[in-house]
C-alpha cells in the first residue's frame, strides 16, 4: 500500500514541470513579454517527463511510441516556425499538428477507449461544418488543408469522447484551443487580445488532460 502510494506520488509530481511551464508561459503571452516565445518551446518537453518516466509500466510499447509521437510532432508545430524560418509557418503547423492528431486518435480508439462513441460526440461533426462554412471563405489557397486538418482535429475529440472522462476533457480542451486559434488565424479581428494566452490556456490544459489521463489508464491497466 505504502509503495503504491509513493509511486502515485512520484506520479503526480512529474507533471510539475509542464504546469509551472504552462502557467508561466500563458503569463508571460498575457503581459507580451518577449520571452513567451522561448518558454513556449519547454511545454512538449516537460509534459514528456511524467511518459518517460512511466515508461516501463507502459504496455503494449505502442503506447509509449504514441504517447511520444503525439509530444514530438506537438512540439514541432509550436515551433515550426523556429525550427523552419524559410519555410511558410503556417502550413508546417497543420502538418506537424495533424501528424500529432493521427497518433492520439490511433492511441484512443486502439488503446484507450472504454464506451461506445457518445451520442453527444455527432457535436464534434457539427462543429466541422460550421468552421469550414464560417472560416472557408477566408483561408484562401489553404482551405483543402484546413479542412483536412478541421477533420483529424475533430477526430481525436471524438475519439477522446470513447475514452476515460480525463482524456474526453483534454480532447475538448484541444478542439476549444484550435478553433479559437483558427478564428485568430482567419479572422483576426473578430477576437480581443486576450484570445491569445486563451489559445495556449486550453492548448496546455488539453494536452496535459490528454496525457495524464492516458497514463492513468495505462498504469492502471498494467498494475
Amino acid at each position: 500500500m505504502q509503495r503504491r502510494a509513493g509511486s502515485s506520488s512520484s506520479f503526480a509530481w512529474a507533471f510539475l514541470p509542464f504546469v509551472v511551464a504552462s502557467i508561466l508561459h500563458v503569463v508571460l503571452l498575457a503581459t507580451a513579454s518577449p520571452l513567451a516565445g522561448p518558454t513556449k518551446l519547454l511545454l512538449m518537453p516537460m509534459l514528456a517527463v511524467p511518459v518517460l518516466l512511466s515508461a516501463r509500466r507502459l504496455t503494449p510499447r505502442a503506447t509509449l511510441v504514441l504517447l511520444l509521437a503525439g509530444l514530438l510532432f506537438s512540439w514541432l508545430g509550436d515551433g515550426a516556425g523556429v525550427f523552419f524560418p524559410t519555410a511558410p509557418e503556417l502550413p508546417l503547423m497543420l502538418l506537424f499538428f495533424g501528424i500529432a492528431h493521427v497518433a492520439y486518435i490511433l492511441l484512443f480508439a486502439r488503446y484507450l477507449a472504454v464506451r461506445r462513441l457518445p451520442w453527444w460526440a455527432l457535436a464534434y461533426a457539427a462543429w466541422w461544418i460550421a468552421m469550414i462554412a464560417f472560416l472557408g471563405p477566408h483561408t484562401g489557397g489553404l482551405l483543402i488543408a484546413v479542412a483536412l486538418y478541421g477533420l483529424v482535429l475533430g477526430g481525436t475529440a471524438a475519439f477522446s469522447a470513447r475514452c476515460p472522462p480525463l482524456v474526453a476533457v483534454g480532447g475538448a480542451f484541444f478542439l476549444a484551443s484550435d478553433t479559437i486559434l483558427a478564428f485568430r488565424l482567419f479572422l483576426p479581428d473578430s477576437l480581443p487580445a486576450w484570445s491569445s494566452p486563451a489559445v495556449m490556456l486550453t492548448y496546455t490544459l488539453g494536452q496535459g488532460l490528454i496525457i495524464a489521463g492516458a497514463l492513468v489508464a495505462l498504469r492502471k491497466r498494467s498494475a
